[in-house]
């Protein structure tokens, strides 16, 4: 059944109401005063700049809880080195929220290749090193050093794709829950409307975070799994192939001190010595062993998932084991549907962490409500003149929806949005439109994107609630489109129509990348987006030509690209207009070896296709790619030990030889080129023919004799007249190589 949940706005509004609305959320006591305030109810933490934008999540969140009525002060990118700039507001009267900002800060803060970024998107003045490594943890501890008794909520990207033990790139390590490493109270992951505000309703009503414990979409620690549910170790959900000969990951046992034993399943018995298995009579009468199940039970009856949680295996063992963090990765996705996921236990030391089922996907009324408060949909004043560059990128944006249900394997909005579309309304669009010709400083009248995660998946979700609330796919469109899913594109078509028509408006493009698999079911809107909406350029993602590595990323084939281009190419015609795609691709992906990337490489020789900027695959967070990446096993299938390994890309020459064999075009490559064909034994593909990917190595000129002249020996004659030669070229400017488009890439 289809899970619902309070309206958002639906709540009785806090007493602090009756000071109204701040021009913009404060920053300063100063700020506070202007406003009367003489405390702050909810303090908010960022890292990012404060830009009053519906983009920004703390606007977001700050605007929904004044909506609520509660007094909501910003920090933004404080300095973390003290607890001083922690204290600036005063001691909140609930909470302190956390948030790394609109982007991980260690991904913000590296390269793909972990190399130090020297900018920061959303900075003043896009300087680098404003806000700390794992922001979210140092953040929470000054806030915890300013005030202890102060209750900490962490939130944003970071915190979400970081709720359970997750493999961690930059150390190479998996590490545990960053709850635990920031000693915050409480985790809100997703898009966590629904859980701040029952969070703060509740708090403000006096309870504590342990009596707040249920709260779908947020994850706590406990001593101990709450009474009343019916464990179910995942295991019986997807069995991790022979474990059985192992250790098992799962038991415990308890000894006379109460202290936790793992029990060999072979023995029954506790400790190391467990060579001899005792008679069941024989067994120590203080060890209440867990019954080991050799196979996942086939179960009759139907288990609540309201009252069933599923244990994760430790913190500990998938530190050690990478097959079983493999596992865990994916009984994790299975876990993601909203309206049947159970809740997930996972004991890290002698605490357990309890992670509740996700939230209620908002609906279009709620979604119109939190884009509809009075952002200034502009920077905090006191940043003057300098430019946040991810501001500057997106004021004249707009996002129609929320989520993704493509599950492309390397992207984590998913994982933090989820699968199920939340849409606005046309007319909540068309008004933002409206306040964005108004308001905004510097609007010509052109938008520049109608979108959102994609472009083009507006309204369209399960066309049967008893089957989407049943559904545990990972895809709604891998390896095919689900013949239950809305293809109809006709909401999106018609909203376009009608912001064409706004007064003010003079130009709508659409920059958020396409779906072309979905778009090709919809002939009518790919005409619409084509004829009106493609300014020369539009960017689509095949990430890869070949199956093997398409199928470890769980995109489409290339027909579907061919499809789409087809489509593209004609009503471009019928328009009259030169227009042409843009394709993205990834490189060393979990999965691709040398010969895919060479196939791909080939691909876009053959298609005069070249890409001068190209992304490497990032291991973000709890992606599914990145679970392949440290495991070297495909959790996209049933884990076993015995799993096909995969081909992982990981050292400095692998991958920069992957990212080589994407730009084959440009010259400063070619040397690195040759000797990565050499070394795949396809000389054959060196040469300067058409079907050749690079040229030969220019042969060394002949050394011609030099006389000597007036008693100069030729040696000498031969280094003047280089010199002399060095000194005009220096003298002369250099000629300007004439290079390719450049393709930009971010991977989500």
């Amino acid at each position: 059944m289809k899970k619902t949940a309070p309206d958002l706005f639906s709540y009785p509004r806090y007493w602090a109401e009756c000071y109204g609305i701040a021009p913009f959320l404060p920053t300063t006591r100063e700020e506070m005063d202007q406003l009367g305030w003489d405390s702050c109810d909810i303090i908010i933490v960022t890292g990012d700049a404060y830009v009053d934008h519906p983009s920004f999540g703390m606007a977001v969140m700050g605007r929904l809880l004044e909506a609520q009525g509660f007094r909501v002060g910003i920090i933004a990118q404080p300095d973390w080195r003290s607890a001083d700039a922690f204290m600036s507001l005063g001691k909140p009267n609930l909470y302190f929220g956390i948030t790394a900002g609109n982007m991980d800060s260690m991904i913000n803060r590296y390269t793909a290749d972990l190399r130090l970024r020297h900018d920061d998107a959303y900075t003043a003045g896009g300087k680098g090193g404003k806000r700390p490594d794992r922001a979210v943890i140092v953040y929470s501890q000054r806030c915890k050093e300013a005030w202890n008794d102060v209750p900490v909520v962490l939130g944003g990207i970071e915190a979400s794709l970081r709720r359970i033990a997750q493999y961690d790139y930059w150390s190479n390590k998996v590490r545990r829950s960053v709850l635990l490493d920031a000693t915050a109270d409480i985790l809100l992951y997703g898009n966590a409307e629904r859980a701040i505000v029952e969070l703060s309703h509740g708090l403000a009503a006096g309870k504590t975070i342990d009596e707040l414990s249920n709260i779908r979409g947020t994850a706590i620690l406990r001593q101990a799994p709450p009474a009343g549910y019916v464990e179910l170790d995942s295991s019986r959900i997807d069995w991790p192939g022979n474990i059985d000969k192992l250790p098992n990951p799962y038991d415990f046992g308890t000894d006379q001190s109460g202290a936790e034993k793992l029990i060999d399943p072979t023995t029954k018995r506790c400790g190391a010595d467990s060579s001899v298995a005792p008679a069941e009579s024989e067994a120590d009468e203080h060890i209440s062993p867990i019954r080991i199940i050799p196979m996942p039970l086939k179960r009759k009856e139907k288990l609540d998932p309201e009252t069933t949680y599923i244990r994760l295996p430790s913190f500990d063992k998938v530190a050690k084991d990478s097959a079983l963090y493999a596992h865990t990765s994916r009984v994790l996705h299975q876990e993601s549907n909203p309206h049947n996921a159970r809740a997930l236990i996972q004991k890290h030391g002698n605490r357990e962490l309890w992670v509740n089922p996700p939230p209620i996907p908002l609906e279009t009324p709620e979604m119109d409500g939190v884009f509809g408060l009075p952002y200034q949909r502009v920077p905090h004043p006191s940043y003057g003149k300098d430019k946040i560059p991810a501001y500057d990128m997106i004021r004249f944006s707009i996002n129609i929806m929320r989520g993704c249900f493509g599950g492309c394997t390397f992207c984590s909005i998913t994982e933090h949005e989820g699968r199920i579309i939340q849409s606005r309304s046309h007319e909540s669009i068309l008004n933002e439109m409206a306040e964005i010709r108004d308001k905004v400083p510097g609007f010509t009248g052109s938008i520049s994107d109608l979108g959102g995660p994609t472009s083009n998946m507006y309204f369209l979700n399960c066309n049967d609630d008893d089957i989407q609330s049943n559904c545990r796919k990972l895809s709604c469109v891998y390896p095919t489109i689900c013949s239950n899913l809305v293809t109809d594109h006709s909401q999106t078509t018609e909203l376009y129509r009608k912001a064409r028509k706004m007064e003010g408006i003079h130009n709508i493009a659409i920059a958020s990348g396409l779906r072309y698999d979905l778009a090709v079911k919809d002939p009518e809107y790919v005409r619409e987006l084509v004829t009106y909406h493609v300014g020369g350029y539009l960017k689509i993602a095949p990430e890869h030509s070949e199956q093997n590595t398409l199928s470890k990323m769980m995109k489409p084939g290339m027909d579907t690209y061919y499809d789409f281009k087809n489509m593209f190419d004609q009503f471009s015609a019928e328009a009259g207009k030169k227009q042409y795609l843009i394709p993205y691709f990834i490189a060393a992906h979990p999965g691709c070896d040398d010969d895919d990337m060479l196939s791909l490489s080939l691909w876009l020789k053959q298609n005069d296709v070249k890409v001068d900027q190209v992304q490497n695959f990032y291991p973000s967070p709890m992606s599914l790619a990145t679970a392949m990446y440290h495991s070297e096993k495909n959790p996209l299938k049933q884990i076993t030990y015995k799993s096909e390994t995969l081909y992982i890309p990981k050292d400095k020459a692998q991958r920069k030889a992957h990212k080589t064999l994407l730009r084959y075009h440009d010259p400063e490559n070619w040397s690195d080129l040759r000797v990565k064909l050499k070394e795949m034994g396809r000389e054959d593909l060196i040469g300067t023919k058409p079907g050749h990917l690079v040229t030969p190595e220019e042969a060394p000129k002949r050394r011609e004799n030099t006389k000597a002249v007036k008693g100069v020996s030729g040696t000498r004659m031969a280094a003047k007249q280089a010199q002399k030669s060095k000194k005009v070229s220096a003298g002369r400017p250099a000629k300007k190589r004439k290079g390719p488009s450049s393709i930009k890439k971010q991977q989500h």
